[in-house]
C-alpha cells in the first residue's frame, strides 16, 4: 500500500509520541504528507487517537509445524495468524520432519517459507542430529548463515559434555544457542506444576528444579565457552534469579517468557487440555517473580511459544492432552489488558519486549519506523474490546487458556514490506 497513517501515537526507539507514518513503495517515507516523483500522493488513512503505530512484533519462539506436521499447522495458517496478531517476524522452532539439522533438510523449510509465508520467517537449526537432545552435533558453521540460532526445543540437552561442546562450536561459528531447559530425571512422569493444584486433584507434578537445574548448568557453560546463550520459556522464580545473577556477572545471556506465565498460575488450571503446556503454569509466587523480572530487564522479551495441535490431541484433559497452546492472535491483547491496563507495566516496556529486544538479540533487521526502512508495522487500537474466541482463529490450533477472556487492544492493520497482510475492517489478508 501507499499511504499516510495519521492521527495515532507512534512507538519509535522506546518512546511513544504523537505523529504520522508515511509508506511508499514498500518503505517508510520521509516527510508527511509527501509527493513522490511521479506526481502522485499518499492516500491518508486516519486512525483514532486511541491507536498505536508500532514496528511489527517479532516472536522468536513459534512452532509452524511444516514440514512434517501440516495437520497441526501450515506455514500459511501460522503466518496468517501471526499477521492478525501484529507480528511481522517469526523464528520457527525445529521440531519438524525432517528436522533442520543439515542444509539439505533446512532447504525444505526455506522453500515452504518462500512459497507460503505471509510474514517474515527465520528458522532455527538443531543442536543435535535429529533434534534428539543427545548424540551427534550438527555442522553449525554450515547452518549459521541461514538460521536465527540453534535449539532442540522440546528436549533439553541432558549431557553436560554434549552441551559444552555444542556451545564451544556454536560460539566459534558466531551463532546463538536457545535452550529448552528440562532435566529428564527430575520430571518423574509429571505433566502439570508440582504444586497445590496437582496435589488437590491427584495429578503428577513437574518440579521447578527440572527447569532451573539446567539453566544453572548452562549459565556456567556459557560463561566458560563465551557462547551467546538464550533461555526459552522461563517459567519459575529460580530461573529468573539465576539469569539475573549471571547477567550481573557478565554472562552473554538473554531469556524469554510467554504471556501465560506472566498472567496465569496453577490456581487458574482447569481439567482441560488448553491449560497444558511445557513448562507448566507454576505458582502465584513464580508468576509474580516473572513479572518483576520482566520489569527490571532480567527477562528480555516475550515470545508466545505458539504450539498448535489438532483438536483430537488437545481434548484429552490435563493428563493425556499434548503439551502446547497457541498464542499469536491474542498475545498483545491479553498482555495489554493484564499488565498495562492494570498499571503493572508501562506500555513502552511491553512494546520493547515485543519489538526491539527480540530483534536486537537475534540479529533480525531493526525496525524503528525511520525513513528508508522496510514498512513492517502494525496498528493497534487500544480502546477496542473483544472476546478471545478460538473458533475465529486463523491458526489451525484452537487451544488457549485465554479462551473467553474479555480483552482490550486489537490489531487493525499489519504491513510487511508495505503490503497489507492483515486488516481487521476486511477481516482478511
Amino acid at each position: 500500500m501507499n499511504g499516510w497513517l495519521k492521527g495515532a501515537t507512534v512507538y519509535r526507539q522506546g518512546k511513544l509520541q504523537k505523529g504520522d507514518v508515511a509508506v511508499w513503495e514498500g518503505k517508510i517515507a520521509e516527510g508527511v504528507p509527501f509527493l513522490p516523483h511521479d506526481g502522485g500522493s499518499a492516500v491518508p488513512i486516519v486512525f483514532s487517537e486511541n491507536c498505536i503505530i508500532s514496528p511489527g512484533f517479532a516472536d522468536v519462539h513459534v512452532h509452524l509445524r511444516e514440514p512434517g506436521f501440516s495437520y497441526k499447522e501450515t506455514m500459511e495458517t501460522g503466518t496468517r495468524a501471526a499477521a492478525r496478531g501484529g507480528y511481522t517476524m517469526l523464528c520457527s522452532m525445529p521440531n519438524l520432519n525432517p528436522a533442520p539439522d543439515t542444509v539439505a533438510h533446512l532447504r525444505e523449510q526455506l522453500t515452504l517459507i518462500g512459497r507460503d509465508a505471509r510474514v517474515r520467517v527465520k528458522p532455527y537449526g538443531c543442536i543435535t542430529l535429529g533434534q534428539k537432545g543427545e548424540g551427534e552435533l550438527v555442522d553449525y558453521a554450515a547452518l549459521t548463515p541461514y538460521v536465527a540460532g540453534f535449539s532442540d526445543d522440546g528436549r533439553g540437552v541432558q549431557s553436560e559434555s554434549t552441551m559444552r561442546e555444542a556451545m564451544t562450536r556454536i560460539a566459534a561459528a558466531g551463532g546463538l544457542l536457545a535452550a529448552h531447559c528440562e532435566q529428564d530425571d527430575l520430571l518423574r512422569g509429571g505433566y502439570v506444576h508440582q504444586g497445590a493444584y496437582a496435589r488437590a486433584h491427584g495429578h503428577r507434578g513437574i518440579s521447578s528444579e527440572s527447569e532451573w537445574r539446567q539453566v544453572e548448568r548452562d549459565l556456567r557453560l556459557a560463561r566458560e565457552t563465551g557462547c551467546k546463550y538464550h533461555v526459552c520459556h522461563v517459567s519459575c522464580k529460580e530461573s529468573a534469579q539465576l539469569i539475573r545473577r549471571a547477567k550481573a556477572q557478565g554472562v552473554d545471556v538473554t531469556c524469554e517468557t510467554a504471556p501465560h506465565y506472566l498472567l496465569l498460575c496453577d490456581e487458574d488450571l482447569q481439567e482441560d487440555g488448553r491449560f497444558k503446556m511445557n513448562p507448566p503454569l507454576r505458582s502465584r509466587e513464580d508468576r509474580d517473580a516473572l513479572v518483576a523480572a520482566a520489569l527490571d530487564g532480567t527477562i528480555d522479551m516475550i515470545a508466545t511459544d505458539h504450539a498448535p495441535h489438532a483438536a483430537s490431541e488437545k481434548s484429552l484433559g490435563l493428563e493425556k492432552s499434548a503439551m502446547g497452546v497457541v498464542g499469536l492472535e491474542c498475545a498483545f491483547a491479553v498482555l495489554y489488558t493484564g499488565l498495562v491496563r492494570t498499571g503493572t507495566m508501562p506500555l513502552e516496556r511491553l512494546l520493547h519486549m515485543l519489538t526491539d529486544a527480540p530483534r536486537a538479540r537475534f540479529g533480525l533487521s531493526p525496525k524503528t519506523l525511520s525513513a528508508g526502512e522496510s514498512a513492517d508495522l502494525t496498528v493497534l487500537d487500544l480502546s477496542r474490546a473483544w472476546t478471545v474466541d478460538p473458533a475465529d482463529f486463523l491458526s489451525r490450533g484452537r487451544a488457549t487458556p485465554f479462551a473467553g477472556a474479555r480483552v482490550y487492544g486489537s490489531c487493525e492493520l499489519t504491513l510487511v514490506g508495505g503490503e497489507t497482510v492483515w486488516q481487521r475492517s476486511t477481516g482478511s489478508l
